[in-house]
């Protein structure tokens, strides 16, 4: 085999995840009353737009979770040896961005450095700006650089816009063939917004996505869009490389908090008594102590297990990934007594509503009261603060890869990112872009996020439906 695939443990727990995802919606599909909020969500234009941009950021990061390594060169076919260098399924579809390594800084869409060095030139050592190995090699001479930024850009938005009005063609066909009206009505439809689905701004933000996409894929091919990092790399590719740390970050966390959150917390609530008691000790005390101190002291016990066991971790990946995962147990184990007081508060009102009596007086095992009962009636609280707590989540990730007890050194994350980029910041002149991509990006997810998780929200908390 030319490639041998690599799975670690993060790509495991994330591809179980999204089994688990998958089959959740098709048993919510099966379901009247499940269907229904979620179908109240897809109305909402704000929350199927952010959908939109969750879902792309989504696909990167499945796509980097991919991981395999290539067979070196000569190496026998009876007997074949593997690169050490773990790659994604995401780093053979960017091509060069990834190989294509300056000397150092450079601007965003530049093609020179950005320090001056001493260089040769009409056999006279003079101190100049060296033009860069790569970004905007095509061009003979400076004056070239904005005609050919101008015309890619107007090509790259030339073909979204191509992608866009096809994809808008494919829709309005099927619709059409589907609700069996004509192709005018079905046009007015969509103009007047009355499909009974956000379909204008589906249209538009995809339109936007594709734009964005192809204008920044025809300048990548030529230029570095977001500009390269002290060692010469590529910003772009390692913001893009940073959204699967943010995804696992904000995702894998989820999977420890609740259990812990939902078990306790509506345990404490129902059964009351010494049990309550015990659970508010438990998640008083780990409330006491702060955050950050837990964190770094769990991080740096599982730096020396990997230092100190080697041979457990045959690739620079694995021993990143052990530390992310750990980081995400870590975390989640920190931040479950928030959601745990919420429900126990709400498990305190539903214990004591008729129908929960009744059910205990008719001898209905505790169990299936929770299950029946109780669990039901604060799912709608669950949900709501996984999706929040997601942007909360990506968030704690940067300030803590920030003061340095976050993921490993050598992992992509936008956390990394700010964390290199703020000694240049005091520089001149100042290097702004590593931190300003960070920001961008991560500014985007979250938003996307935190836009989403209002029309979750407002779908699934009966007490917005009230007011309606």
């Amino acid at each position: 085999m030319s490639v041998q695939p690599v799975v670690l443990w993060t790509d495991a727990l994330v591809f179980v995840l999204l089994a688990a995802v998958l089959v959740l919606a098709w048993a919510i599909r099966r379901q009247e009353h499940l269907r229904a909020p979620w179908a109240a969500v897809a109305r909402r234009p704000m929350a199927m737009g952010a959908a939109l941009v969750l879902a792309v950021f989504v696909v990167i990061g499945l796509l980097d979770s991919l991981h395999y390594r290539e067979r070196l060169p000569g190496s026998p076919a009876d007997a074949p040896q593997y690169s050490v260098e773990v790659l994604s399924v995401f780093d053979a579809l960017v091509g060069t961005l990834r190989t294509q390594h300056e000397k150092t800084y450079s601007a965003p869409l530049a093609m020179q450095l950005y320090a001056k060095e001493f260089v040769e030139r009409d056999g006279e050592t003079v101190r100049d700006y060296p033009r860069l190995r790569y970004g905007g090699a095509h061009l003979a001479h400076a004056g070239e650089r904005r005609p050919d930024i101008a015309w890619r850009s107007v090509t790259g938005l030339v073909q979204g816009l191509v992608a866009g009005v096809l994809l808008f063609g494919l829709l309005a066909a099927w619709q059409v063939r589907r609700t069996r009206t004509s192709l005018d009505a079905w046009l007015s439809d969509w103009g007047a917004g009355r499909l009974g689905w956000p379909a204008r701004t589906v249209v538009v933000v995809v339109s936007l996505l594709l734009v964005v996409g192809g204008v920044i894929a025809q300048l990548a091919a030529g230029y570095h869009v977001l500009g390269t990092d002290k060692v010469g790399q590529d910003v772009l590719y390692i913001s893009l490389k940073s959204i699967r740390t943010g995804l696992v970050i904000g995702t894998l966390t989820t999977l420890v908090t609740l259990p812990l959150a939902i078990g306790l917390g509506i345990a404490a609530g129902y059964f009351r008594g010494w049990v309550d008691d015990v659970i508010q000790y438990v998640y008083t005390v780990l409330n006491s102590i702060p955050g950050v101190l837990l964190i770094a002291a769990a991080v740096l016990i599982v730096q020396v297990y990997i230092e100190s066991n080697p041979e457990l971790f045959d690739t620079a990946a694995a021993r990143a990934d052990i530390r992310l995962l750990a980081l995400c147990v870590i975390m989640g184990v920190t931040s479950w007594t928030g959601l745990a007081r919420l429900l126990r508060g709400e498990s305190l009102k539903l214990r004591t509503l008729d129908y929960v009596e009744a059910a205990r007086a008719f001898g209905v095992s505790h169990a299936r009261i929770i299950g029946r009962h109780i669990f039901p009636n604060v799912f709608h609280l669950v949900l709501i603060a996984i999706v929040l707590d997601f942007s909360g989540l990506v968030l704690a990730e940067a300030v803590l890869s920030y003061v340095g007890v976050g993921v490993d050194p050598s992992m992509y994350s936008w956390g990394n990112m700010i964390n290199g980029a703020r000694l240049e910041l005091a520089r001149e002149p100042v290097v702004w872009w590593q931190l300003g991509a960070a920001f961008a990006f991560m500014f985007a997810l979250v938003l996307a996020a935190n836009l989403f998780a209002d029309g979750v929200r407002d779908a699934f908390d009966p007490r917005q439906g009230a007011r309606r």
